[in-house]
């Protein structure tokens, strides 16, 4: 019994130590593979003058009633409607703003309705167009061309009955603070500029900081911030995304109109302490001193708080564009609420090996394939032979009866081996998808955060035990004489089903499921 007892220990030792050894190999490799995510601390915080964000110079704005109206601007190719949103009964030649949009599709009736109608109510005429999106796709953008399409409306709004044209400006958030400097840069009859939440940076730097920063605040396990240098850093499949670098350093060193950069404290997304000192360095570069910004308490990426534009904000920006050319470099220049930003915005390591996502998806459907093509294969062969078994049968001819398809407990390991680890890649896709919706919704869950983490490294460190157990199944029918998958066909299937699953270990080691510590 004892000798029984110590044998069996003895195996389930030898398994374990094989399947220790496995992880680490794996562990090794995805390490080696790819880039590691160690982002720069910033070490040089932007200091707030003030927490008052009034203009220094700008006068207590009025209030008019608004009227609004429909226009259609002429793009090169195509056009769109844009909404204006006038005062009633101003005396004088009016300022304008053109309103350029963020991300995604951006229509009148439902970007911008507080803005302009702040900025209208106060004497500014404010013209939303719709966002072009016969040009405008997720892969492909070209941020120059949409500044050539912007223009156009900043033409029309010029030329609109009762607006000064001297003193027509853009508003841009977000993505679209990668759109107005272009503007500003290549029209000089711009007469300012407002930044809102914008990101300065390129947006494959922009990417990797808001993911690191949504991680962070959704509280995943260190492991996973592995994963932001190798999925930002790739080119992803498909192609496309070249405007993942663009670059609007040069187009900002060459504004010359004052220009209103905004943050709120609660956006997460964007390098609001980086993005305020670019813009001040790019813009000094052009000689231009007159940059005011602004920070507001707890708003979000469209400053808003509680769900509503921050009534404060909508009072600076209407004050400071009333005000100009005085408020361009009126006192305090910085003010606010005062700003945190933990990490540096920097350029994303490119991975070594799997920087081509093309080869990346490729790899893991190849090895998808190999796993499930091997029982169709073997379907198929029993079908063959069947239908050969009947037809001998039916000329009286004697048949014999087949051998073993597999030996004893192969097969039900590799189905193991090939399951587990597509089951495995399933998990880690949920999981990064469930991460990522807590993520934009700035939420919290540690049972799928932390949980989740390790129920997908458990199911990899099992493949493993499943591939250490069908290799020492076929060494033991080696030892005894006997072959572990007689035929070609099942020969094929087993080294099919072994390849697959370990490409896809391989994959999943990439991605840091198995990698030493937390």
């Amino acid at each position: 019994m004892s000798t029984d007892v110590d044998r069996h220990v003895g195996r389930s030792y030898r398994v374990a130590a094989s399947t220790a050894l496995g992880v680490v190999i794996l562990a090794v490799l995805g390490a080696v593979m790819g880039p590691q995510w160690d982002p720069v601390p910033l070490a040089d915080p932007l200091v707030v003058e003030t927490s008052s964000t009034a203009i220094g110079s700008a006068a207590p704005v009025g209030t008019y009633e608004v009227r609004t109206s429909v226009v259609t601007v002429q793009l090169d190719g195509a056009t769109v409607d844009a909404r204006i949103s006038e005062p009633v009964g101003l005396d004088e030649p009016a300022r304008g703003v053109v309103f350029v949009h963020g991300a995604g599709t951006g229509r009148f009736d439902t970007a911008f309705l507080e803005q302009a109608h702040a900025l209208a109510a106060s004497g500014i005429v404010a013209m939303v167009p719709n966002k072009r999106l016969d040009t405008y796709t997720t892969r492909h953008r070209d941020y120059v061309l949409m500044a050539a399409d912007y223009a156009a409306s900043v033409a029309v709004l010029q030329a609109y009955p009762g607006v000064d044209p001297d003193r027509v400006g853009i508003y841009a958030e977000s993505e679209g603070g990668w759109i107005a400097p272009v503007m500003a840069a290549q029209d000089p009859s711009i007469a300012f500029v407002v930044l809102v939440s914008s990101p300065v940076v390129p947006p494959r730097e922009q990417a990797a900081f808001a993911v690191d920063s949504y991680l962070r605040n959704t509280g995943v396990p260190h492991g996973v911030f592995r994963a932001i240098p190798r999925a930002v850093g790739m080119s992803l499949p498909g192609g496309g995304f070249e405007y993942a670098d663009f670059d609007v350093t040069p187009y900002q060193r060459q504004m010359e109109q004052p220009v209103l950069v905004v943050y709120g404290t609660g956006d997460a997304s964007m390098p609001t302490i980086q993005g305020a000192e670019q813009v001040l360095r790019d813009t000094a570069v052009a000689g231009n001193g007159d940059v005011t910004v602004r920070y507001y308490e707890g708003a979000n990426h469209g400053i808003r708080v509680g769900g509503e534009v921050d009534p404060v904000f909508l009072r600076d920006l209407s004050g400071w564009v009333r005000g100009l050319p005085a408020t361009g470099d009126s006192a305090p220049r910085v003010a606010g609420a005062q700003p945190v930003q933990t990490y540096v915005a920097a350029p994303v390591p490119e991975p070594r090996w799997f920087g081509d996502g093309d080869v990346v998806l490729a790899l893991a459907i190849g090895a998808v394939a190999l796993i499930l093509l091997g029982p169709l294969a073997v379907l198929l062969a029993r079908g063959v032979e069947e239908a050969t078994d009947r037809v001998r049968r039916q000329r009286g001819a004697t048949v014999t009866v087949p051998g073993p398809r597999f030996a004893r407990g192969v097969l039900p390991r590799l189905v193991a081996l090939g399951v587990g680890a597509i089951l495995t890649v399933a998990g880690l896709v949920w999981y990064i998808v469930a991460v990522a919706r807590l993520a934009l919704d700035y939420q919290r869950n540690d049972v799928v955060v932390q949980g989740g983490w390790v129920l997908v490294r458990i199911l990899g460190i099992a493949v493993v035990v499943v591939g250490v157990l069908l290799l020492r199944r076929c060494r033991r029918v080696r030892l005894a004489g006997g072959v572990p998958a007689p035929g070609i066909v099942r020969t094929a299937v087993l080294w099919s089903g072994v390849i697959g699953s370990v490409l896809l270990l391989v994959i999943l080691a990439y991605w840091g499921v198995f990698q030493l510590g937390i």
